[in-house]
C-alpha cells in the first residue's frame, strides 16, 4: 500500500504559545484525517508534544525561527532579537534546501506554520502548498523594533517575499501582520479546553473549595524574585505555581504549618491524566503576562485574568486591547506584582462583570479549512 500523506507542522519554539495552539490544531486535524500521518518541526520543548498530541507524532527538533531574545519573562533584548533574526534568515535559501529535501523524505503533501519563514521557503521548493496558523508575522514583529534598533536592510523583505509565497493564512484572533499572505481566513480563537471539573482538580491537589484560587502563570521563562511572605498574609484567597516541564518554576520558600501558596508540579499532574488547562479551569484568577495562550484558555474556561506589562513586545498592545472583548480582566503594575501586592487587583477584578461567551472552537475550524486544502 502507498504511504499515507504527510502533513508537517513548522512551530516555533519562541514561548510555549505557538505549540499549545498548534497540538490543538493538529489533534483536531487527527481526528478528522485519521489517514494522514502527521510530523513537528520545532525547538519548542519536545514534553510538549509528548504529553498532548493524540497520537503523539514524531518531533524533529532544532531551530525554525529564532523569536525574540528574552532577558527574562518580562523583559526583551531588542537588539539580539534583530541580530539573531538576520543571522538565521540571511542564509534561508541554504537552510530551506536541506528543510525540503527532508520534506520529500516524509512525503509531504501540506506544511502548516506558525508561523516561521523557513517553512515556507521549503514547502514552496518541494511544491507543494503552505499555510500560515498563527496571530502576527515575524516581518511585522521586527518592524515594530525598527524604532529601536537598525533593521539590516534585507531582512524584511526576505521575510515578506516567503509569507507571499503561502497558499493561504488562517487568523487565529487578537493578530497583526498578515498583509503579506495572498489570501487570509479568519478563525476563533484557539485553546485548550479543561477534560476535568475544576472542583475535581481542587480535591486531587488538596486545593481548599471555599476560597479563590489564583493560579500564577508565567510560561516558561519563570518568575522568582515576588515578595512570597507578602503574598501569604492575603488568607483570603489560595495561590498556586507551578513546576515546569524543563525548569523548576518560581522558588517559592517554603514555611512551618499551614500555607496559602501550593506548588503543582506538572509533569506528575500529567501522568496522572489532567492537563494545565484543567488548573486554569480550578482557578478564579490567573496572574500572567499576556500572551495569546493563556488569554484563550482564560475565556474558554470564563477564569478571570489579571496581567503585568511585558516590556517592549511588539504584541503585547493587541492582545490587550483584545482582552475586554474576551474575559474579565485588569492590570498589576510590576511594582505590585514583585512586591505581592496583589489584593486590590484580584478582587477588583472577581467582581467584575462576566462578559459575553465566545467561541474558542478555532482548532476544529482551522482543521476543516486544512482538509479544504488537502482535498484541493
Amino acid at each position: 500500500m502507498p504511504p499515507s500523506p504527510t502533513v508537517v507542522f513548522y512551530v516555533s519554539g519562541h514561548g510555549y504559545g505557538h505549540a499549545v495552539r498548534q497540538i490543538e490544531i493538529m489533534n483536531a486535524l487527527a481526528a478528522r484525517r485519521p489517514d494522514l500521518r502527521l510530523r513537528v518541526r520545532s525547538d519548542a520543548p519536545p514534553g510538549l508534544f509528548e504529553t498532548s498530541l493524540k497520537p503523539v507524532w514524531p518531533v524533529r527538533s532544532g531551530p525554525t525561527d529564532t523569536g525574540v531574545v528574552q532577558i527574562d519573562s518580562l523583559h526583551v533584548d531588542v537588539d539580539a532579537s534583530v541580530r539573531d533574526a538576520w543571522t538565521f534568515h540571511e542564509t534561508l535559501d541554504q537552510r530551506a534546501d536541506a528543510e525540503a529535501a527532508w520534506l520529500a523524505d516524509q512525503g509531504t503533501v501540506l506544511v502548516a506554520a506558525d508561523i516561521p519563514p523557513l517553512a515556507f521557503a521549503a514547502a514552496e521548493r518541494l511544491g507543494v502548498p503552505a499555510v500560515g496558523l498563527g496571530n502576527f508575522t515575524w516581518d511585522w514583529i521586527y518592524r515594530h523594533y525598527a524604532a529601536r534598533a537598525r533593521l539590516p536592510p534585507r531582512l524584511l523583505p526576505c521575510l515578506e517575499r516567503t509569507y507571499a509565497t503561502a497558499a493561504a493564512a488562517w487568523r487565529l484572533g487578537m493578530a497583526a501582520g498578515f498583509e503579506t499572505f495572498p489570501k487570509v481566513h479568519d478563525a476563533p480563537v484557539v485553546a485548550r479546553h479543561a477534560t476535568h471539573p475544576g472542583a475535581e482538580t481542587r480535591a486531587l491537589l488538596g486545593l481548599p473549595a471555599n476560597r479563590p484560587l489564583v493560579l500564577v502563570s508565567f510560561g516558561r521563562y519563570g518568575l522568582s524574585a515576588i515578595d512570597w511572605a507578602a503574598v501569604r498574609r492575603h488568607a483570603d484567597w489560595s495561590v498556586v505555581v507551578t513546576r515546569d516541564v524543563v525548569d523548576t518554576g518560581p522558588t517559592v520558600p517554603p514555611i512551618e504549618g499551614p500555607d496559602v501558596v501550593s506548588v503543582v508540579d506538572l509533569p506528575t499532574l500529567f501522568a496522572r491524566g489532567y492537563g494545565y488547562a484543567d488548573l486554569v479551569a480550578a482557578a478564579d484568577v490567573v496572574l500572567t503576562k499576556p500572551g495569546y495562550g493563556i488569554i484563550a484558555e482564560c475565556t474558554a474556561h470564563r477564569t478571570a485574568l489579571v496581567y503585568t506589562s511585558r516590556g517592549d513586545f511588539a504584541e503585547y498592545q493587541v492582545l490587550v486591547d483584545a482582552m475586554p472583548t474576551l474575559l474579565r480582566s485588569a492590570y498589576l503594575e510590576q511594582t505590585s506584582l514583585f512586591d505581592g501586592r496583589w489584593g486590590p487587583t484580584i478582587e477588583r477584578v472577581l467582581a467584575a462583570p462576566d462578559v459575553p461567551t465566545t467561541r474558542t472552537d478555532g482548532a476544529k475550524v482551522v482543521a476543516k479549512g486544512l482538509d479544504g486544502v488537502l482535498e484541493g
